[in-house]
């Protein structure tokens, strides 16, 4: 790729956003970047914190400016928050300003890689695969939607969904 254009991953929580990204930037000699960990240190404050403080709606403002920032730079890979695509603005600006990879699991991976994660305020719940079966129905339409590109991680190791992405984009 001589071009270095962006990468933007979007899918459920789970799904492998940030370990894929990682090896993808890696190989691609790009910088990578968390969405969820860039809200983090500009507030300070653990996602947690800002879910308790501020609300989801708080959180969304945040991760809209933070998309908005990200997104206009130049050859990064960004994984994104798994509510991310639920803004309008959001959808606008990943699939206007780079490559949009869906990262697609089912609900018993995302269980399996979430269950010891306290860092997930959505999933402090007694019942988190109906959390996980709500957000989505609500959300992987919108997934859908932005995509350029869709893979499915589950029975692949990180390292091999990365040089998948990194083979379609050199067919594209």
């Amino acid at each position: 790729m001589a071009e270095k254009r962006n990468i933007f991953l979007v899918g459920p929580m789970g799904a492998g956003k940030s370990t894929i990204g990682r090896h993808l930037a890696q190989q691609l000699h790009m910088e990578f970047f968390d969405s969820d960990s860039v809200i983090e240190d500009r507030t300070g404050a653990d996602i947690s914190w800002v879910f308790d403080v501020e609300g989801e709606d708080g959180f969304r403002v945040r991760e809209e400016n933070v998309i908005d920032d990200l997104t206009q730079e130049q050859g990064i890979v960004l994984a994104t928050g798994g509510g991310s695509v639920q803004s309008k603005e959001n959808r606008n600006r990943l699939s206007a300003r780079g490559i949009v990879v869906y990262l697609e699991t089912t609900i018993e991976k995302q269980l399996a890689r979430t269950q010891r994660d306290k860092k997930r305020p959505l999933l402090q719940t007694d019942a988190p695969r109906e959390v996980l079966e709500a957000l989505a129905e609500e959300r992987n339409p919108m997934y859908e939607e932005v995509a350029d590109y869709v893979i499915r991680t589950d029975d692949q190791s990180a390292k091999v969904v990365a040089n998948q992405i990194i083979k379609m984009l050199e067919e594209r």
